[in-house]
């Protein structure tokens, strides 16, 4: 296989995984697939990533998502709380 043929499907791979993040997270269900509001929604969190507040964001939302696989990984179900939601 060309060095080019495994680049492309390693950037496939990697695109996939990030839509199912989409979709794992709600967000597709949440917004009715409606992809101008969920890339909306994508640039207002790039926007706030850029922020003074960025660095808070960053570590919010990773305790979050950590938090959140370790309880997929034990079974439990995803649990999205308003209050956590507007921290960041």
């Amino acid at each position: 296989m060309r060095t080019w043929q495994v680049e492309r499907r390693k950037r496939t791979k990697h695109l996939i995984e990030l839509g199912g993040l989409v979709v794992k997270s709600g967000i597709v269900d949440l917004t009715g697939d409606d992809r101008a509001m969920i890339y909306g929604a994508m640039i207002w969190v790039a926007e706030k990533l850029k922020s003074d507040d960025g660095q808070r964001a960053r570590t919010l939302w990773a305790e979050k998502g950590k938090e959140t696989f370790a309880a997929e990984r034990k079974g439990g179900t995803r649990i999205v709380s308003r209050e956590q939601d507007d921290r960041a």
